[in-house]
């Protein structure tokens, strides 16, 4: 019970920053998950999966309703697409990965590493970008390619979206932070959709215990909850350096968990 509860105080805080930078939570859960080493890397990535998904189909359908979504349909669906079949692909390969290593342990360090590049170059896009020219890219197969890649690296690192879907909005298309944020979320949505889909087919699910997926679950809720409602009071600088300073934590633990795992 005190492990479930850890998974919920975990979901919970990872989520509000999510839903306040549009890194979906994942990227934050992951990582700290796989720190404490209370489950294996299989279940720590589907229970962040299920968490990320349940937090971004809060934020992004309490948007809509509300009539303050600011997602860009016309780019954003082809995008979202793309990442449900990148989702796919993704579960893919992570179980491809998996089979390669008779060390059950060893795809959490090449999640960890492919984290922790990951997380360093958008950290170092985000600190220079004003100074990166951005695109505005509207071609619907354009859209769908990257919304593809997007959702295979999400899929692969079991983060749900994550830094990643920042950069390439800010970079292909110019948006700026709280508008990339909702439009991250709005992929999350549909690449984690198609990723559990495609666990639940394949019969992939690992072992679990619900009392952790349902808190986890409502911490993803309740974190997607109170996240929108702060990012609300916070302008584009303050979620900026917000973002700046999860992504500088996530690659130090990140990297504690590629010699971690290596080692074990």
């Amino acid at each position: 019970m005190l492990r479930s509860l850890l998974f919920f105080l975990v979901s919970f805080l990872a989520s509000v920053a999510g839903a306040i930078c549009g890194i979906g939570g994942g990227v934050i859960i992951k990582p700290v998950l796989d720190l404490s080493a209370l489950a294996s890397v299989s279940t720590i990535s589907f229970l962040s999966g299920c968490t990320v998904l349940s937090m971004s189909c809060y934020s992004v359908s309490r948007n809509l309703l509300s009539g303050e979504s600011k997602v860009e349909l016309k780019t954003g669906t082809p995008m979202a697409v793309g990442a449900a079949a990148g989702g796919v692909a993704g579960k893919q390969l992570f179980s491809a990965v998996k089979a390669m290593f008779s060390a059950p342990n060893t795809v959490g360090a090449v999640q960890a590493a492919c984290l922790a590049l990951v997380t360093a170059a958008t950290l170092v896009y985000t600190v220079y970008k004003s100074r990166i020219r951005t695109h505005s890219v509207s071609h619907p197969a354009a859209c769908l390619l990257i919304g593809l890649i997007l959702g295979i690296l999400s899929s692969f690192l079991g983060i749900g979206g994550g830094p990643i879907n920042l950069v390439v909005l800010y970079f292909f298309f110019g948006m700026d932070t709280k508008t990339a944020a909702q439009n991250s979320l709005y992929i999350i949505l549909f690449s984690q959709i198609a990723s559990l889909i495609t666990t639940l087919a394949t019969h992939t699910v690992p072992e679990f215990d619900w009392p952790a997926l349902i808190l986890m679950v409502c911490g993803g809720i309740g974190g997607g909850i109170a996240g929108r409602a702060i990012n609300k009071k916070l302008d584009n600088a303050a979620v900026e350096k917000l973002f700046i300073a999860l992504m500088a934590v996530i690659i130090l633990i990140s990297v504690y968990n590629v010699f971690r795992y290596a080692g074990a």
